[in-house]
């Protein structure tokens, strides 16, 4: 039997005197603490798993502190800036929750409005000018932190340090591919003082298991359609469900119901495929784009999804992730973007050669900053 805290003893104690029963009592959803001055607190989980929803409390608990008195601002303040004063920051390229006002701060199922106190960035220096506007500002909430550049981490750290702002970051850590997003989800891990971890029900129908990861598919014809692991990194689009073989959905998934073709394929053959068009043999590379494109039957992708998964259960799961557009898209954006082995004269070569889709490689690339114009 394991000692009760302090706190959860008053919680029994305050239990029996209604009558309850002995029973567990687990920890209470407490209002955020304002008092702590330089906090960096990271929420992580999957896609829907409650990360702006947590935010959003934040911000209507920052409200209800504000009305307080002065021997409370003395507690929440350190200097010039309160930390009951919140500003809500989104990126300038995020385009989810479209059809919220453009003051909302949007979560599924809900959103708070922040009137003034809402900010769109591009990047870490945009962070900077919106603190050094705000003088009074003590909290900044800014979704998707991940997304930004790695210096964001730093302007984060330095300024929690020197002025005891907190910063609230509800941000993805793991990407699709169920690994770290990127070099600033790292930084961000590194500099955080605290880490809450969300999950969510895994939204496979037939499955009540917490989900930790991100899944990514396509809905093609009314079916489901991973994507392949060499899908574009960041596709930047809307929060609601489509039908569409270009743009993406996303569940909270639970490792069972986590599905990923052809990550074996992308080390095994097409990144050796990259790296020998790199060093001047690109034949290969050729043929296995012009499969992907117009006979992906023959394309080595297409021969190893089949040796791979032509007895397992899922087997149709996994060959739907042949049915989206522009495979052989994907494949030269993860070359470029993702494994610099390929320059802007290859792709523009290779796209000219094979008659590829400009405009969704001009968006894809645009997204993942190594724009090209075409």
């Amino acid at each position: 039997m394991h000692d009760e805290s302090p706190e959860k003893g008053q919680i029994s104690g305050f239990l029996k005197s209604l009558g309850f029963p002995s029973l567990a009592v687990v920890d209470t959803f407490s209002h955020f603490d304002f008092t702590l001055a330089g906090r960096r607190v990271l929420l992580v989980g999957p896609m829907g798993s409650g990360k702006t929803e947590f935010a959003a409390r934040v911000w209507r608990d920052a409200a209800v502190a504000r009305k307080k008195s002065g021997v409370v601002a003395k507690m929440t303040s350190s200097g010039a800036i309160d930390r009951r004063n919140v500003i809500f920051i989104k990126s300038a390229l995020d385009g989810r929750f479209e059809d919220y006002p453009s003051d909302a701060l949007g979560y599924r199922g809900g959103y708070v409005r922040c009137g003034g106190d809402i900010a769109r960035i591009k990047d870490s220096f945009g962070l900077e000018k919106v603190i050094e506007d705000n003088p009074t500002v003590g909290t900044y909430i800014i979704d998707e932190a991940s997304f930004f550049d790695e210096r964001l981490a730093y302007v984060i750290r330095n300024n929690s340090l020197d002025k005891g702002i907190m910063f609230i970051l509800p941000s993805l850590i793991l990407n699709f591919r169920r690994e770290l997003f990127n070099h600033t989800a790292k930084l961000m891990l590194e500099i955080a003082t605290d880490v809450i971890p969300l999950t969510a029900y895994c939204e496979n129908a037939d499955c009540l298991d917490p989900a930790y990861y991100t899944y990514r598919y396509y809905e093609v014809d009314g079916k489901e359609c991973p994507a392949l692991y060499f899908d574009p990194l960041i596709v930047v689009g809307g929060d609601e469900i489509k039908s569409s073989g270009v743009d993406p959905n996303y569940d909270a998934r639970c490792d069972s119901h986590h599905i990923l073709p052809a990550k074996e394929y992308t080390y095994y053959t097409l990144k050796p495929l990259g790296e020998r068009a790199n060093n001047g043999d690109g034949q290969g590379l050729y043929n296995e784009l012009y499969a992907l494109k117009y006979d992906i039957n023959k394309s080595l992708l297409y021969g190893n999804l089949h040796r791979r998964y032509k007895n397992n259960p899922q087997r149709e799961l996994f060959f739907n992730s042949l049915l989206v557009d522009n495979i052989s898209e994907r494949a030269l954006s993860y070359l470029y973007c993702d494994q610099n082995l390929l320059s802007r004269t290859d792709i523009l070569s290779l796209v000219e050669r094979l008659q590829l889709d400009k405009d969704y490689l001009a968006k894809v690339l645009f997204d993942n900053k190594r724009p090209i114009e075409f």
